[in-house]
């Protein structure tokens, strides 16, 4: 078992040899730090000045982490994916920074087509998925999380948020779609954190429909895990929870040095590693009353949750159980998992180019920031280029 995840054959069977090596080409660059950083900076200059730059970031990095521009773009991905890989798909709408009423309405709308078009291919899409900023700004959620009183207009807006929450939420109770709530930066988190508790409240009560995120990154996580199942047990609901390690270290260390504050963050990546690993242990402790979406790119996290499944004699496709990761990334993990029968989703992300440049960019520094990510994938593709004689 040890060894599942170093068949590169079946990691890149959906990869064409041309695919395969734009993916060498690309993780070739992003093991580069100083190169990483450049590109960042000249993709957010070409956007900004409105340079012709869509062309070739379409058909580098933009194919390779993202499903399409469009959700019926993406429809080929989801349906080979799972044909052929037997990997589900999560339809990621990776629009971000948006400040407007009109947006969030917008984003509010792409969801609930997310949640139709996954009732009615729930195998290969069991999940929809959306950010809390999609339906409001960012600072509403700061203000109410930091208990500080709305103007009147404000309470209108935050009323608003709540609505579209509450309308996405229902949608996919309705329609019995299983939806993500995305976790964000810690100093808008608790605001968030609120309202899926009480979403969770009204549409978890048969089964885990509603999912928040907790990124095990943060010190403090694995006791909130703890007090919201108390909470559930006590009201009777189903807590689900897409646990994943976090996306947002850097800043999040720097904004604790400049406000003075303990940094939210754990002293260190074993540190994490252990916060993460006692999540996942905690929740499939209490598989009676949780759900969880393990989404991971770490391969002992990966290994310790097929072992804790065998241990509670949890079958490989309880859909309790999910192994999550992102497109484009960790394919040795998700389609060796799918190949031995464990639930798998991919988050798939779209967008119009010049909108998901912030996402892809986060890809890139994400690469860069976690030590030996990138060296085991382009170990692995160098693998499976060797075994093609590429």
């Amino acid at each position: 078992m040890e060894n599942l995840f170093n068949n590169t054959e079946v990691a890149f069977a959906l990869k064409n040899n041309k695919e395969l090596k734009r993916a060498h080409f690309l993780f070739k660059m992003i093991s580069k730090p100083t190169l990483v950083k450049l590109g960042s900076g000249l993709a957010n200059f070409a956007i900004k000045t409105h340079l012709p730059v869509t062309g070739l970031i379409r058909s580098t990095v933009f194919d390779h982490f993202c499903g399409g521009i469009s959700e019926e773009d993406c429809l080929s991905v989801v349906d080979r994916m799972y044909k052929e890989g037997r990997v589900a798909s999560v339809l990621d709408y990776s629009v971000e920074g948006k400040e407007t009423e009109e947006q969030f309405d917008a984003a509010l709308n792409m969801t609930l087509k997310t949640i139709e078009i996954a009732k009615g291919r729930r195998n290969e899409i069991p999940f929809a998925v959306f950010k809390p900023t999609g339906f409001g700004r960012f600072d509403m959620f700061v203000k109410k999380g930091e208990n500080k009183e709305f103007t009147p207009e404000e309470q209108k807006e935050w009323e608003r948020i709540l609505y579209r929450f509450n309308i996405a939420c229902k949608y996919a109770y309705d329609n019995d779609v299983l939806l993500l709530i995305d976790a964000e930066h810690s100093w808008m988190q608790d605001a968030a954190d609120e309202i899926c508790l009480d979403m969770m409240r009204k549409y978890n009560k048969e089964k885990a429909i509603i999912y928040n995120t907790a990124q095990l990154y943060r010190w403090d996580r694995l006791q909130y895990l703890k007090d919201l199942h108390a909470i559930a047990v006590k009201e009777g609901f189903y807590v689900g929870m897409k646990v994943v390690r976090g996306a947002y270290m850097e800043v999040e260390r720097e904004r604790a040095a400049q406000k003075g504050y303990k940094s939210p963050i754990c002293v260190d990546k074993q540190a994490t590693d252990v916060n993460y690993n006692a999540a996942i242990t905690f929740m499939v402790d209490h598989i009676d009353t949780m759900a969880l979406f393990a989404g991971t790119h770490n391969e002992n996290s990966s290994y310790l949750l097929i072992d804790l499944m065998q241990e509670h004699n949890i079958a490989h496709n309880d859909k309790r159980l999910f192994f999550g990761q992102l497109y484009g990334m960790s394919d040795n993990i998700s389609f060796n998992l799918a190949k031995a029968n464990y639930n798998v989703a991919k988050y798939l992300p779209f967008g119009p180019v010049r909108d998901v440049i912030p996402y892809l960019i986060r890809r890139a520094e994400e690469n860069t920031s976690v030590k030996g990510q990138t060296n085991r994938e382009l170990d692995l593709i160098v693998t499976e280029m060797k075994r093609r004689k590429l």
